[in-house]
């Protein structure tokens, strides 16, 4: 993963307020990069969680609001779909898909990146993504990387450091990289209550993930 700064030093971080993207900040400052950090609110139901934690994190995140309510999601703060619990690899998982929600992402990203003459952005995304999410997929990402690079004058560079680990190996990085009580801090939930719930998709990962990597987890769980 060294060589994720070798043909750039600057680059624009899409940072949720999550786990992945949290310690691919961190992960990337510590590899020497210039990296300014975008976080967005897009309408889900865990947005407001996520940005509260992020600023607490990376206090010199730069916020943008865009809407993307007219998309059908029970990830979405207006679905009428409950958030389904579970493991993400059950079937029901896939009414957490915000369509295309990462490609909308990155290029509002791309063209923030190009305006202050930056040359790379990058998105948190992993192994434990691909098999439901599309947008998450190293195939998507090259893809998205071959465009950016052809519709902008800096040829800018779309990387996701972390697109062949799991969960669990990113939580190894953040322990090496000496953030545990950041990563505890992160949110992940899909609810977006005053605390995780525990038993959506996104909390059953985040359990795993700690438990594989042998790391303790300081989430607070409603279960």
């Amino acid at each position: 993963m060294d060589g994720v700064v070798s043909f750039t030093k600057k680059i624009v971080a899409i940072c949720s307020g999550g786990l992945d993207s949290t310690v691919m900040y961190f992960y990337l400052k510590h590899l020497g990069a210039e990296v300014v950090p975008i976080n967005f609110s897009y309408g889900a139901r865990h947005n407001f969680r996520e940005r509260e934690r992020a600023k607490l994190m990376i206090p010199e995140l730069i916020l943008l609001d865009i809407d993307l309510l007219f998309l059908n999601s029970s990830l979405l703060k207006n679905s009428t779909i409950d958030v389904p619990h579970g493991h993400y690899e059950e079937e029901n998982m896939k009414s957490t898909v915000v369509p295309f929600r990462n490609g909308i992402l990155l290029s509002y990203a791309i063209a923030y990146a190009e305006s202050i003459g930056f040359d790379a952005v990058a998105l948190g995304s992993h192994a434990g993504d691909h098999a439901i999410y599309p947008d998450c997929r190293p195939s998507f990402t090259s893809a998205m990387n071959e465009a950016a690079k052809e519709g902008t004058y800096n040829k800018i560079n779309v990387i996701s450091p972390f697109n062949y680990m799991s969960k669990g190996d990113i939580v190894k990085v953040g322990h090496q990289l000496g953030i545990d009580e950041i990563m505890g801090t992160t949110w992940t939930c899909y609810e977006g209550h005053e605390v995780h719930c525990g038993l959506c998709g996104a909390c059953t990962e985040r359990k795993e993930a700690f438990q594989i990597a042998g790391v303790e987890d300081r989430t607070k769980y409603e279960n």
